[in-house]
């Protein structure tokens, strides 16, 4: 099976080559002779997917037959490893990723080939350059990082996989961002075919706007899946640190949002080409820059795999992209003019232009404290790391400045906005936003507080705390505003259609989709970011426990009454019973565990306790015995409005959902659809197609 794998992997490269070199030729000739080139390519590129599919398959058996004559399988895998994390091992280490990198992206261009009569041209031109790709990763996992690569002995066992994968979640959280990462090779394919053939902006767009939709919320479901993975399993108390390669997976998900706002623009209004060529280029250069980090070395990760230095084929490769997409567009430039300007700051078009700038410095800002441990060694000779205080200190802000772009952008209308518009639309909202800021520092502030007083409170805030009410309250002001749209516009055809105001809420987002799906998606990045602004709140506290022996935090009491020890093939395990109290009351039992995996030469994973409850979580770990004693030291947090980051993630991933939805037919009104219009313009509310 090794030998039929490795023969499956050449073939791959061999076919994939025939499709980047023929689909080159046919590009070139465009003669009738060159359309039957592009045809062989476009087949020889189906048939590689096959051959990559084939090999990834032998992996697999290899993995579940314990075959350790394989090296990648003897070093992350082992007879007691049970069959679900066997299956992830075709993507735990560093060969066989890469082939599952290779055969994700050979099934995304498949599928594109497959629906080649979309558009022949063009998707023959993204067929060529998707097996440009292909042909990158197929000389890696033939060349540099062979899977396939036999032992000269046979071992009776393996190492077995990482522990910290021994987890539910990392058989489906790298799968996921995989398919996020993969997948905006296909964008990237087609922006690049369209400025090759000088095609219409917009239709390029069209076509892969679901494309990029899904493999956006692909990589959402990717990055929040990591961090329940790391709030669940490492054992620290939190679900992000801002570690090197978490980072990596959050550079495309942002310049993708951008991406995704900002085509808005050049559909509604034809501005913002060039942005939006170069938004899907960065962003697939990105995604190989995070892959590249996670197997390079470069910087220090519990993510990353081992040294390696398959880095430089990664940077010649990114190399390439780049060189190639500033040709094109330089030659094509002029194709990508904008057929409008901005005509003014308090419209939505300058709100969206300014959501992408802050995104962009977020993305930029993240991107060089994760580089500059590596640009400091390359000009000091050293490293110097950069923690979670610089990337607080900076995002921080730029995020709160954001979500009130979010609350503000809905309210605005393309073009420009009047100020009775504004008012209009801003009063209930901005009331409601305020008082929920009154009622958060109410309980702090005394009455009738004079001046002195005032000023000794504001000096005494914690700066981590303000900037946790400003969250709240902001984000109170994007549900308000994302409320007052669908009530505004649903007040408007309730006696139109003569329903409810409900039903009449139902139809206006059955209209257009998109539009209110991505107000579902604000409600969501509110409610995370209402979650993300419980960490200021957090409390720790760690104590050695013999039996009976009392640790008291925040609203808490928890009572040791034993520790235990067990035994099985894959791993021994120490862990202790305690009792939870509340106020006096009690809640539950919790069984924090600290387990050492046999395989991996008895390396601990914590089984971290979490009791879930939507204002907070109480999370408990075995830290392990004191050696002095021989009693089990215990650590436990007090984590405010997590279960929020969670719900808040759903909800984001259902308004993407729904903006995936086709819109319904429209529904007849009993009134004339010109006096329609301009009622709903006259309450500020903008249909489906005006401004355009």
């Amino acid at each position: 099976m090794p030998l039929f794998g490795s023969f499956c992997l050449l073939f791959a490269l061999s076919l994939a080559t025939y499709c980047l070199v023929v689909g080159v030729i046919a590009a070139v000739r465009k003669d009738a002779i060159g359309f039957r080139l592009a045809e062989t390519a476009r087949r020889a590129g189906m048939a590689s997917a096959v051959a990559v599919t084939a090999a990834a398959l032998a992996l697999v058996w290899a993995a579940l037959n314990d075959d350790f004559t394989v090296a990648y399988i003897l070093n992350h895998s082992n007879r007691a490893l049970p069959t679900p994390y066997k299956l992830a091992a075709l993507w735990s280490g560093q060969e066989g990723s890469l082939l599952f990198w290779s055969w994700l992206l050979a099934c995304y261009a498949w599928v594109v080939r497959f629906r080649h009569k979309v558009d022949q041209r063009l998707v023959a031109m993204t067929s060529t350059v998707l097996a440009g790709i292909q042909v990158f990763f197929l000389i890696l996992t033939n060349f540099v990082a062979n899977p396939f690569g036999m032992m000269d002995r046979v071992a009776a066992d393996g190492k077995g996989l990482n522990p910290l994968l021994q987890y539910p979640e990392m058989v489906i959280h790298p799968p996921m961002l995989y398919l996020g990462y993969v997948g905006f090779s296909v964008p990237f394919a087609f922006a690049l075919a369209a400025l090759i053939l000088r095609y219409p902006g917009e239709k390029w767009i069209h076509i892969t706007r679901r494309w990029t939709m899904v493999t956006w919320l692909l990589l959402t479901c990717g990055i929040t899946l990591g961090a329940h993975w790391a709030y669940a399993v490492l054992g620290w108390g939190g679900y992000w640190g801002w570690d090197p390669v978490e980072n990596a997976s959050f550079f495309p998900w942002l310049t993708g949002t951008v991406f995704l706002h900002s085509v808005m623009m050049q559909e509604k209004r034809g501005m913002m080409k060039v942005w939006n060529v170069w938004l899907i280029f960065v962003t697939f250069m990105l995604t190989i820059l995070g892959t590249m980090l996670t197997r390079g070395g470069a910087v220090s990760s519990v993510h990353a795999f081992a040294q390696s230095a398959i880095g430089a084929w990664f940077y010649w490769f990114l190399g390439i992209v780049f060189v190639v997409c500033l040709g094109f567009y330089l030659k094509n430039r002029t194709h990508l003019a904008a057929e409008n300007k901005l005509e003014s700051l308090v419209s939505r078009e300058s709100s969206f232009l300014f959501n992408n700038l802050v995104l962009l410095a977020v993305t930029f800002a993240i991107l060089c404290g994760t580089l500059f441990p590596i640009l400091s060694e390359a000009v000091r000779g050293y490293k110097i790391n950069v923690g979670p205080p610089f990337f607080n200190r900076v995002t921080i802000p730029l995020g709160l400045f954001l979500l009130f772009l979010t609350a503000v952008g809905p309210l605005l209308a393309w073009g420009s906005t009047s100020f009775a518009s504004i008012r209009r639309n801003f009063t209930w909202p901005s009331i409601f936003s305020l008082t929920v800021g009154v009622a958060l520092i109410a309980p702090d502030m005394r009455p009738w507080l004079g001046g002195a007083q005032v000023r000794t409170w504001l000096a005494s805030l914690d700066i981590g705390r303000f900037y946790s009410g400003m969250a709240i309250v902001l984000s109170a002001l994007v549900l308000a505003s994302v409320a007052s749209e669908f009530l505004r516009g649903g007040r408007v055809l309730k006696d139109k259609l003569n329903t409810n105001l409900g039903g009449a809420m139902y139809y206006l987002m059955r209209r257009n989709m998109r539009r209110y799906g991505g107000y579902v998606a604000h409600i969501g990045f509110a409610v995370v970011l209402i979650g993300v602004a419980g960490l200021a709140f957090n409390q720790d506290k760690e104590q050695e426990m013999s039996f009976g022996d009392k640790l008291a935090i925040g609203h808490y009491e928890l009572v040791s009454q034993e520790s235990t020890q067990d035994d099985n093939a894959n791993y021994q395990s120490e862990a202790a019973l305690l009792d939870v109290y509340k106020n006096g009351k009690y809640l539950t039992r919790l069984n924090p565990e600290l387990r050492f995996y046999k395989a991996s030469g008895g390396q601990p994973d914590h089984k971290v306790a979490i009791r879930h409850a939507l204002m907070e979580d109480l999370y408990v770990t075995y830290e392990g015995k004191n050696p002095a004693t021989g009693h089990p030291i215990i650590k436990a947090h007090v984590n405010p409005l997590v279960s929020w980051v969670w719900f808040g993630v759903m909800i984001l991933i259902a308004g993407t959902g729904l903006a995936l939805v086709p819109n319904a037919a429209a529904v007849r009104a009993p009134l004339p659809v010109t006096a329609t219009v301009a009622s709903l313009e006259k309450e500020g509310f903008h249909p489906v197609g005006a401004g355009k």
